[in-house]
């Protein structure tokens, strides 16, 4: 039979130990108590761990919004100083926009200036194309007068030489045949009983004396003289001089064009200072100065407003800071009761000791276990509505702000113009031009300032003030066309070839070249000097005369070989190259002669269409490339308006600082701001969540470590015993139905 047997302590609570074991003996209920504790000491670490890692977060946190507030006068310094930039480089900018009118002027006026070498140079060039060729036949005409000449005197000059040299070739051979028959009549040529051989040798001497003649008769062909008189006429005029002149009026039409011109030079230069002047009030149209002046006073008054923030702003941070360094410390508060709780049940536990006689050091530690709840308790209501504020705050401003700033989603709600003007599209356009359809929104006036474009495209400031109607290069070249329309070419005064040359063409015609017989010519040049050549026949009488006995006959023979080679030498081979000379002028003339005065003819006539191409037909390829340059011109003006379009567009007044207030804005408030305050609140609701196991342990392992006044155990003992047991304890009186 089971006793159930209750013990009091002086002065204790018996309230506390109701909790006790379920029964069974003294050694059953200290086993049972001994085990789950020790479980419990390890999971209340555990949670205790998990709550110093949310503290030391939120302590991060606290310390890192601290140390990002500093970084703030640095961002707003520099957005302002970006600013600032703005405002004093924008005027610098458009005044180099302006100047730079300058190069577009001295570049026009250079081309004016030497619109001789330019428009000239072109129109000549054109020319040049269909007139030289022409001049340059007219050149081998002249270089083919000269050699005619060469030729018709190298003819007469060889023809007297030949006529002279066949006289007296003649003479001398008919001499040399006559002494040859009287050597050949010698007694010892006719003997041919006594000398058969050389009476055989003589015979045959005799038989080819008929090769000692003259071949070809030069004295029948008439003289050249007459045409060497004409061509020496014809070359009276100098037609290569002629030429020249035509070459020199040709290379002329650059300095014709520069004085047909002057006059327009003229007019566009003085039109040049005028747009000049209209272009440098461009910027007096436009108040810039005067609205950059405001803005930077503007921007002067904020940034001093600004800083006279900072010593507030400092003062909430440091007040924050307290704040949050309070709510780390009322959790740390509750950490240190139960670490020091579980240290001191942990050291003075006694598995071997009743709840009423546990020590002092245990008996400590149940006592701060149960301060550590008190103080959760204390405390939790104030973490819990900390938490759930900046829970609140944070994760609302996280979600409605800094989320859809990243996906652009914010842009999307900044442009919704229905809470103004359910009518209008855009909010920016229908609010600052009041034409909504414009396309121009928040999103592309921050991803084109994010692009470092310029203000005047990206906030299309072209409906205020329009740079391209101002601007307009109609409104600069049609002054400028309209004189050079004026510009007039007149090649008339260009003469390629004057009267005296082409009367000179047509005497060279008329030389009467064709009225020599070459056929004669050239068949007496292809017939030899001689009906046989004196060297071989020289030659072959010394040898025959070698075969005769020596003697008189021999002597006399060798003496006429000799003779004949003498002969060869001074007259046959003079007359040989005579006859090749003439040979070489009659091939020359005959071909000079053939057709010619269809060649003259059609040099002329290749003359007259150049000069009639240059006075009348010019005026189409005048006026092409008068065009051309009209175009160059203008295309200076076009070339610099697009450049001062494409830099207003793009590089001037750059809205990159206000895209950078716009990151700096974000930074300030989702990285700087919201990101601490979400990471704080999560560590600090770590913690405070992590408190509500935390007390359940806790007065888990209090009843464990904590000194009772009372003790309530059920033993199997005989009663008696319980005095003997529990010495300390008071039993209460036994009933006698127990």
């Amino acid at each position: 039979m089971k006793a159930y047997t209750s013990y009091t302590a002086d002065g204790g609570d018996g309230g506390d130990g109701g909790d006790g074991g379920d029964g069974g003996d003294g050694g059953a209920v200290r086993q049972l108590c001994q085990n789950p504790s020790q479980l419990m000491e390890l999971h209340d670490a555990w949670r205790h761990l998990k709550t110093w890692i949310g503290v030391l977060c939120a302590y991060s946190a606290n310390q890192n919004l601290s140390s990002q507030v500093k970084n703030v006068r640095r961002l707003v310094n520099s957005n302002m100083r970006d600013l600032h930039t703005f405002t004093n480089d924008t005027p610098a900018q458009i005044d180099y926009l302006i100047s730079q009118y300058r190069t577009a002027r001295n570049k026009v006026v250079y081309d004016l200036d030497n619109i001789g070498p330019l428009l000239g140079g072109r129109i000549h060039e054109q020319l040049g194309r269909e007139v030289r060729p022409t001049l340059d036949r007219v050149l081998s005409m002249a270089r083919a007068m000269r050699e005619t000449k060469e030729a018709l005197e190298n003819a007469s000059v060889s023809l007297e030489v030949l006529q002279e040299g066949t006289g007296k070739l003649n003479f001398n051979l008919s001499l040399m045949r006559s002494s040859l028959s009287r050597s050949l009549s010698d007694p010892g040529c006719s003997d041919e009983e006594s000398d058969a051989t050389s009476a055989q040798l003589c015979r045959s001497i005799r038989q080819s004396l008929s090769q000692l003649s003259i071949s070809a008769n030069f004295t029948r062909l008439p003289s050249v003289n007459v045409q060497l008189e004409r061509m020496s006429e014809v070359l009276q005029t100098d037609l290569s001089a002629i030429v020249q002149k035509g070459f020199s009026s040709l290379n002329d039409t650059p300095t014709v064009v520069m004085e047909q011109t002057g006059g327009v030079v003229e007019g566009v230069g003085g039109l040049l200072d005028t747009i000049g002047s209209n272009i440098s009030g461009f910027s007096k149209a436009f108040p810039l100065h005067s609205c950059l002046a405001n803005f930077t006073i503007f921007t002067s008054h904020v940034q001093s407003r600004i800083e006279d923030y900072y010593p507030e702003l400092d003062q909430m941070d440091f007040y924050r800071w307290i704040g949050c360094i309070a709510m780390c410390c009322m959790v740390v508060l509750v950490l240190a009761f139960n670490y020091l709780g579980l240290l001191c049940g942990t050291l003075g536990y006694d598995k071997h000791a009743s709840p009423t006689t546990r020590g002092c050091i245990s008996n400590t530690g149940g006592t701060l276990l149960m301060a550590g709840v008190g103080f959760s308790f204390i405390f939790s209501w104030v973490l819990m509505g900390v938490v759930t504020a900046a829970f609140l705050a944070g994760g609302n401003m996280e979600k409605l702000l800094c989320e859809p700033f990243h996906t652009k989603q914010l842009f999307q709600v900044l442009d919704a113009p229905y809470l103004v003007n359910p009518e209008w599209r855009n909010f920016i356009p229908g609010y600052m031009y009041n034409d909504s359809d414009l396309e121009l929104t928040s999103e592309s006036l921050y991803s084109n300032c994010k692009e470092n474009r310029g203000i005047y495209s990206a906030l299309r400031l072209d409906r205020v003030f329009n740079i391209s109607s101002y601007l307009n290069t109609t409104l600069f070249t049609k002054d400028v066309v309209s004189i050079l329309d004026g510009i007039r070419i007149d090649l008339r005064g260009t003469v390629l070839l004057e009267p005296e040359g082409k009367q000179n063409l047509l005497a060279f015609s008329e030389a009467g070249l064709s009225e020599i017989n070459y056929a004669d010519y050239l068949e007496e040049v292809n017939k030899g000097v001689t009906v046989g050549d004196v060297l071989s026949f020289a030659s072959d009488l010394e040898a025959q005369t070698d075969l005769m006995p020596k003697g008189p006959l021999q002597t006399a023979l060798k003496g006429h070989a000799s003779t004949l080679r003498q002969i060869h030498r001074q007259q046959v081979v003079p007359m040989e190259q005579a006859m090749s000379a003439l040979n070489q002028s009659m091939r020359f003339l005959e071909r000079t002669a053939s057709d010619l005065p269809n060649k003259v003819l059609a040099v002329l006539n290749a003359i007259d269409a150049a000069q009639y191409l240059i006075s009348h037909n010019a005026t189409w390829l005048i006026n092409q490339e008068t065009g051309k340059y009209k175009a160059t011109i203008v295309g200076y003006f076009q070339q610099y308006i697009e450049w001062v379009k494409a830099s207003l567009a793009m590089e001037v007044a750059t809205c990159k600082p206000f895209s950078n207030m716009v990151d700096t804005a974000e930074i300030l408030t989702c990285s700087f701001l919201v990101d601490s305050m979400n990471t704080f609140w999560m560590g600090l609701g770590c913690s405070t969540l992590f408190l509500i196991p935390s007390i359940v342990l806790a007065v888990k392992l209090a009843k464990h470590y904590r000194r009772m006044d009372t003790e309530d155990v059920y033993d199997d003992i005989p009663t008696y015993d319980t005095m003997t047991r529990f010495p300390r304890a008071s039993a209460p009186p036994r009933h006698i139905d127990w």
